[in-house]
């Protein structure tokens, strides 16, 4: 049943939230002070029409807006929407109290998305690849998408004959597509148990198409050339499904912040490391010790370190950060450090960085909420908070990434 809503603000997810005295209803593609027509089920509704648009609506850029589960808000102009993002840090900050210089969004430009997991299955009707749609299983197949690097788009119809060749699964599966120096590299999941002649003939059709590789499940079926991405100028063969930032200009705005903050510093502790985005960059001036929980990860950084030119010493740990952060005792060895924890934060380790006398820390986020978390953390323990930098690289997505600053006076003898 249809029923009409005032929207009143955007949600966190980048929904329209509308207030009701049944409480809050959240419709998707809903711009604040629009009137519109809406299903309602239970606290969310589908949008059926706008009845008064706000001034800030404008045409998406894809046709596949609205259905395809990717994007939540094209719809928005473009100065809003970046400040609402931006404010997404400052309302997570101020929550836990923290006040401090928090600057304008470093923004993300529209076909510069390197890296981008599709869905595929299987049906009556053919090989289906593209995106999910929001709160369904539902694979909404695509032709374009305007945040994906050129590369990727170009490539839509190779990936879904691939996906067709080494579908052995009635069910969904995951193809994630990485834009790397050697070409396309890709990383499937869940596809099922390929027979002999499956991986033949897929092989074949990567070496054909000139993919750079073919994994699935972590295993290589086939890698004509190994694929490479460049940190500040080292290059990097990363294993299937490695993590890599979403685009190469967001990662390099935040090697910039965090190098700069660390510039005094002689001995680096790279916490959470990958594949090494920071701790190669930082080798450039400063002797780094990367620690990661990934042996994929840390191997690729390792080899990087060994067959590069021009850099300060790095050494390498392996070591599960949730279970045994390093302790203060252990981070009081370095004059500098870096951490980019997963979505989920790095509470226990950065109650151990809040301990410890470390001069100069960078901190790395894609999730404000547990950012702000931890800075409270590291506040509490004596460390200024100096600066925090917004920066986008999940366009027209309701995440943002964030680098924070922070220092510790040194502590009398």
């Amino acid at each position: 049943m249809s029923a009409r809503f005032t929207i009143a603000r955007l949600g966190s997810q980048g929904d329209g939230i509308a207030e009701t005295e049944a409480g809050e209803v959240f419709i998707p593609f809903t711009l604040p002070g629009e009137t519109v027509t809406a299903a309602r089920e239970k606290d969310r509704a589908t949008l059926m029409s706008v009845l008064e648009a706000s001034p800030f609506r404008i045409d998406p850029a894809c046709r596949h807006f609205g259905v395809c589960g990717g994007c939540a808000l094209q719809h928005l102009e473009t100065e809003a929407y970046r400040q609402w993002k931006r404010e997404k840090v400052v309302h997570a900050l101020k929550i836990k109290g923290i006040v401090c210089d928090i600057g304008a969004l470093v923004p993300c430009a529209p076909q510069t998305r390197r890296r981008v997991v599709f869905s595929a299955r299987r049906t009556e009707a053919g090989m289906q690849l593209g995106f999910v749609r929001a709160l369904s299983s539902e694979i909404i197949p695509i032709e374009e998408c305007p945040i994906s690097l050129p590369e990727i788009v170009a490539a839509l119809g190779r990936l879904k004959a691939l996906a067709g060749l080494i579908c052995a699964t009635t069910k969904s599966f995951h193809m994630t597509v990485t834009v790397t120096g050697s070409g396309l590299d890709v990383a499937v999941h869940e596809s099922g148990k390929l027979g002999e002649n499956q991986r033949r003939v897929a092989s074949n059709f990567v070496i054909a198409e000139g993919l750079a590789r073919l994994a699935i499940d972590g295993e290589i079926i086939v890698e004509p050339k190994k694929p490479v991405v460049l940190f500040g100028g080292v290059a990097v063969a990363v294993p299937p499904g490695a993590f890599l930032q979403a685009t190469a200009a967001a990662e390099q705005a935040m090697a910039d912040i965090v190098g700069r903050h660390l510039a005094r510093a002689k001995k680096v502790a790279d916490l959470f490391a990958g594949c090494g985005s920071f701790a190669l960059r930082l080798a450039a001036k400063s002797e780094v010790h990367a620690v990661e929980g990934d042996a994929a990860a840390l191997s690729a950084l390792d080899r990087a370190f060994r067959f590069a030119s021009g850099l300060r010493r790095v050494t390498s740990e392996r070591r599960d950060l949730f279970r045994r952060p390093l302790t203060f005792k252990e981070l009081n060895a370095f004059d500098g450090l870096v951490f980019d924890p997963p979505r989920a934060g790095a509470e226990d380790q950065s109650k151990q960085i809040a301990r410890s006398d470390v001069p100069f820390v960078a901190a790395v986020s894609c999730n404000p909420v547990t950012l702000a978390r931890d800075l409270r953390i590291l506040i509490d323990g004596g460390y200024a908070l100096k600066s925090v930098t917004p920066i986008d690289q999940f366009l027209w997505s309701p995440h943002v990434e964030a680098v924070a600053l922070l220092e510790k006076p040194k502590r009398r003898r």
